[in-house]
């Protein structure tokens, strides 16, 4: 049993320490930024107070696409060297983008719903928005549909590398196709358009939401990996002591 836990991959008590951590500080960073947008933030001319819903949406995007750009590098990672960290993380950040594009797909309707007069509309950008969170659940479905541990997790690992070809369409569909969705005011080629005092509370808001992936990505990460590691650890018998004796 030492020898195993000395074999690990990651210390998974300091993993979990740091996930917890980074958790802390994001839900903290979090009531800050709720602060900001109900009491600092001044309320957009034109749309009123359903603009706050800018405060959730685009870093819930912003979210949403890291943790699919982390999933599939490390699903590359695991095409090519079949360690099992890689494939962890994989799974840790499927996961969170499951949960940030909830928060994406929830959001975004809401606030259509008062701008657009609807709560959906089948425009390029949301379309593949939904198609992307298809994607990544369907991470979850290959995983689980195959009884080969290894073919499954190489056949799954094919899924996220899909899911981030379709962010480049996402982020251009409002330049290439037409689209409800309005232009962009902060990545711009030139100075971004918006108040400087929103621009204060969007990267607020992008701050806490990255400090929260992360730490449930690192947590989820450490309970994966120690999953793993029991399971390995009871499939393997312990030595015989009258035998180690002799």
């Amino acid at each position: 049993m030492t020898s195993s836990r000395r074999a690990l991959p990651v210390d998974l008590k300091k993993a979990r320490t740091v996930g917890m951590a980074l958790t802390g500080l994001g839900i903290a960073l979090l009531l800050v930024v709720h602060w900001l947008v109900m009491d600092f933030v001044p309320t957009e001319a034109v749309q009123g107070v359903v603009q706050r819903i800018f405060y959730i949406h685009p870093p819930a995007a912003w979210t949403t696409f890291m943790a699919v750009g982390i999933s599939a590098l490390a699903s590359l990672a695991y095409l090519w060297l079949e360690d099992e960290r890689a494939d962890a993380a994989a799974v840790a950040a499927a996961e969170g983008a499951l949960i940030f594009g909830a928060v994406l797909l929830t959001s975004g309707p809401l606030w259509g719903r008062i701008a657009w007069g609807t709560f959906w509309q089948p425009e390029p950008r949301l379309t593949l928005t939904l198609l992307l969170w298809f994607i990544m659940l369907g991470y979850f479905l290959v995983r689980g549909s195959i009884d080969d541990p290894r073919k499954a997790r190489r056949y799954a690992a094919v899924v996220p590398i899909l899911g981030a070809l379709d962010i480049p369409f996402i982020h251009m569909s409002v330049e290439w196709f037409r689209s409800l969705h309005p232009q962009a005011v902060v990545l711009k080629p030139e100075a971004p358009t918006a108040d400087p005092d929103m621009l204060i509370t969007l990267f607020a808001s992008l701050g806490a939401f990255t400090l929260l992936f992360f730490g449930l990505f690192t947590l989820r990460y450490a309970v994966e990996l120690g999953d793993r590691w029991e399971q390995a650890s009871s499939s393997t018998p312990e030595p015989d002591p009258i035998g180690a004796a002799a």
